[in-house]
C-alpha cells in the first residue's frame, strides 16, 4: 500500500499499480492499495482502501477500512463523526474550543471517534449517497443500496436498503455465497486473475473450477 500523511493536488493519470487520484482530493493519514482510484472531491481521513478498490466523486471516509475490489459510488459517506450528545450542547464549542479561542481542544472526543472504526470487507458495493455510521462492519460481498443509512452490521453477500438499512435479499444462497467466499479470489495475484477472468463472467463456471469443493481436474481447464 501507498501511505499518504497528507496529499495535495497535481496527480491524475491512467489506472496503474500506483493509486490514481483525480484532483482535487484530500487524503490525510491514509493508505491506498495497488490499482486503486479516487475520484475528484473525495476525502480520506485515517482510512485505508485495499487493492482495486475505487471511490467515485465526493466520497468521504473517516476511520474506515475498505477491502479489495470495493466499489463506492459518489456522495457516499462512511464514518461521519459523531457528536457528544450527552453534553449540554453537541456543538464544536465543547471539544474544538481552540478554534473559537475559548481554550484547549478536547482530545478525548477525537479518541472516542477513532475507537468506532468502520470495517468493510472485499467485493462490497456501496451505493450512491449511502451513509455508513461509525462502528459498523460490512462483510464480504455485501451491497448497500443508494441512499441507505447503515447503522448495524451487514452479513456476507446480503443486500440492504432503506433508512435505517435493512436486508431485502441475498446476492446468492447461503451455500453459494460460502463457496464463493471460500475461494478467497480477492487474494489471487494479477496473473491468476488474468488467466481466470472469463470464469468470473459465469457463476457456475467459476464455482465448478475454483471453489474448494470443485473436482481437482476442473481447476486447470
Amino acid at each position: 500500500m501507498t501511505y499518504f500523511e497528507s496529499y495535495g493536488p497535481d496527480r491524475s493519470t491512467d489506472l496503474g499499480p500506483d493509486p490514481t487520484l483525480h484532483d482535487p482530493v484530500s487524503i490525510t493519514d491514509s493508505e491506498l492499495g495497488a490499482w486503486t482510484e479516487v475520484r475528484r472531491d473525495s476525502r480520506l481521513t485515517h482510512s485505508a482502501i485495499d487493492d482495486f478498490t475505487y471511490l467515485m466523486e465526493r466520497v468521504q471516509l473517516d476511520y474506515t477500512t475498505v477491502g479489495k475490489f470495493g466499489s463506492v459510488a459518489s456522495d457516499a459517506r462512511l464514518g461521519p463523526p459523531n457528536h457528544p450528545i450527552e453534553r449540554p450542547t453537541a456543538h464544536h464549542i465543547t471539544y474544538r474550543a481552540d478554534v473559537y479561542d475559548l481554550g484547549e481542544a478536547d482530545d478525548s472526543v477525537f479518541e472516542w471517534r477513532a475507537d468506532q472504526p468502520i470495517e468493510v470487507g472485499h467485493d462490497v458495493w456501496i451505493g450512491h449517497g449511502a451513509t455508513v455510521l461509525p462502528g459498523v462492519t460490512i462483510s464480504n460481498g455485501a451491497v448497500v443500496g443508494a441512499g441507505a443509512v447503515v447503522a448495524d452490521d451487514v452479513d456476507p453477500y446480503t443486500v440492504v436498503v432503506g433508512v435505517p438499512a435493512a436486508p431485502i435479499r441475498r446476492r446468492f444462497s447461503a451455500e453459494t455465497a460460502a463457496r464463493i467466499e471460500a475461494t478467497e479470489w480477492w487474494d489471487w495475484d494479477r496473473e491468476t486473475l488474468a488467466e481466470r477472468l472469463t470464469a468470473f463472467r459465469d457463476l457456475e463456471t467459476f464455482l465448478d473450477r475454483y471453489s474448494p469443493d470443485a473436482p481437482e481436474q476442473s481447476r486447470d481447464e
